[in-house]
């Protein structure tokens, strides 16, 4: 049987936590913030948790069980 390869675009996007959890950044908040309000900004830097099919999907991709 061949070796698991994970994968690697989303390697640097996801990162799984302690528990087992996938963890991503938000969208929109790289560049170009100036017109977007303050609080729209704060809520950007949050990080999003991947649940359901999703979240098992990219943790399969990993090599995560």
């Amino acid at each position: 049987m061949p070796k698991f390869k994970p994968h690697k675009g989303l390697k640097k996007r996801v990162r799984i936590t302690a528990r087992g959890k996938a963890i991503r950044k938000m969208s929109c908040g790289g560049h170009l913030m100036s017109h977007k309000s303050g609080s729209r900004c704060r809520r950007l830097r949050r990080s999003v948790l991947l649940v359901g099919k999703t979240g098992e999907n990219v943790k399969r991709a990993l090599g995560h069980k």
